[in-house]
């Protein structure tokens, strides 16, 4: 497994609150120079001049200011798109797979060793997933190993059981109780082999 991936869920992160910072941004830049403008001072001042002389009706007054508002419910539309932009990308590329995760990771705590978790993206969820599927397979190649030294054992005690009930046991007995225990070590040992890639819990460990 590669330690690092090709993206970043971090990047990700940075990339969608860059996005709204650079539209409330854009929305205050813009603004700030449309109320800033000697442009609509000049014509605000004209405009209640010509009110003043009655060549102008009250409502036509603020026609420059109305443009600022039509434009910033404009601007303001246009962050609520980028919004739903940046929410729709953050629940497919980071709720979802989260969600994915977890439902897979109860089913695995319940005993389905069968699940396995699949994600899409290339990023540390992704790597997460890939990290629980190998922690479910050595799981898995566990409790395996231990069924079969279960079987193993269950078998050597029979053979063990009527060689020592036998009167007279005969080689054969004997040969197939000394197989039973061979497959019974052997089991015993590579559960132990396993074993020893886990470090168990300890209440000294912080």
């Amino acid at each position: 497994m590669k330690n690092r991936t090709g993206y970043s869920l971090q990047r990700t992160m940075i990339v969608y609150f860059l996005l709204i910072g650079m539209a409330s941004l854009f929305v205050s830049i813009e603004f700030i120079v449309d109320t800033q403008r000697p442009a609509l001072k000049q014509e605000l001042s004209a405009n209640f001049r010509a009110y003043s002389r009655g060549d102008m009706a009250y409502n036509q007054v603020f026609k420059p200011i109305e443009r600022i508002r039509r434009k910033a419910v404009l601007t303001i539309a246009i962050i609520m798109f980028v919004l739903l932009i940046v929410l729709t990308m953050f629940v497919k590329n980071i709720s979802e797979p989260l969600q994915h995760m977890i439902e897979k990771a109860r089913k695995i705590a319940g005993g389905d060793l069968r699940q396995t978790v699949n994600i899409g993206s290339r990023n540390e969820l992704a790597e997460l997933g890939q990290v629980i599927n190998e922690l479910t397979s050595n799981l898995q190649e566990a409790v395996l190993l231990s069924s079969n030294i279960c079987e193993a054992g269950g078998t050597a005690i029979d053979d063990l059981d009527r060689l020592v009930a036998a009167p007279k046991p005969d080689d054969d007995l004997r040969a197939a109780a000394g197989r039973d225990l061979e497959v019974l070590r052997l089991e015993i040992a590579q559960l132990r082999e396993l074993s020893d890639y886990f470090r168990f819990y300890s209440g000294e460990e912080a």
